[in-house]
């Protein structure tokens, strides 16, 4: 997730949330644990803020109390960054957990790709999977946003011919019902709904065995039992579903 992305929901707060948010941002996605007064104001130019080029920076920092500190200097230059009472801060601003980077970016990343879904049905599918996400429940999140992706796929091979469709199901399993819309998909496999994506060439066979993976996660998180996903397990779930399908 850019930085542009990342303050985008401050774009009506005031200077001293995006300048807050800016430092968590360069400190938890690009390892800057300071930043300089210019290099807060390229930010804020790169991130497109509003009015960025007649925002004080050092009078906002100064006034910013508790949230920031300023460990020393680089070169003849003051540095800053948030305390730890800035980071609670910003994740409260942002509606971010207090966890890992990578939910973080995870919720940025599915933030960002539900301004472009049209579909209600999917829309609500990948929203639900972000609050699972902002609450840590990751196994519901993979079950959530599996739905959508699955659904996704479905609507694109309704674009082929119904002979051509059903000839690519019917390949995988003979006794597959035939398919003439939505609610037909519910009588049919994930597994093969996506080995007809691949026959159809809707898919090339990494993307089809990538997307296996996926299905075998979703079905570990969503049947019964102690498995329990980690966060980069289920960030690379997330960013193999999102790349293939929705990008």
């Amino acid at each position: 997730m850019r930085l542009v992305e990342f303050i985008a929901p401050l774009k009506k707060s005031p200077h001293r949330d995006r300048i807050l948010a800016i430092l968590y941002y360069k400190h938890r996605y690009e390892n800057q644990n300071a930043l300089t007064i210019d290099q807060v104001k390229q930010s804020l130019r790169q991130a497109r803020a509003p009015k960025w080029n007649k925002v004080n920076v050092p009078d906002v920092l100064s006034k910013s109390g508790h949230y920031v500190d300023s460990p020393g200097v680089e070169g003849n230059k003051r540095l800053w960054c948030l305390t730890p009472s800035g980071i609670k801060n910003v994740q409260e601003l942002l509606n971010l957990p207090s966890a890992e980077p990578e939910i973080e970016h995870d919720i940025g990343a599915l933030s960002t790709l539900l301004s472009r879904i049209t579909d209600d049905q999917i829309k609500a599918y990948v929203e639900e999977s972000t609050k699972c996400l902002q609450v840590n429940a990751l196994r519901a999140s993979v079950v959530f946003l599996w739905s959508g992706t699955i659904k996704t796929i479905q609507y694109e091979l309704l674009n082929y011919s119904v002979l051509d469709l059903n000839a690519a199901l019917k390949k995988h399993d003979p006794k597959a019902r035939h398919v003439k819309s939505m609610d037909h998909f519910a009588y049919i496999k994930d597994k093969i709904t996506l080995l007809a994506a691949l026959e159809l060439g809707m898919l090339d066979k990494t993307q089809k065995d990538t997307l296996l993976e996926a299905l075998n996660l979703r079905n570990r998180c969503g049947h019964p039992g102690k498995y329990k996903p980690g966060v980069k397990k289920v960030a690379s779930f997330i960013e193999d579903v999102v790349s293939i399908v929705f990008l």
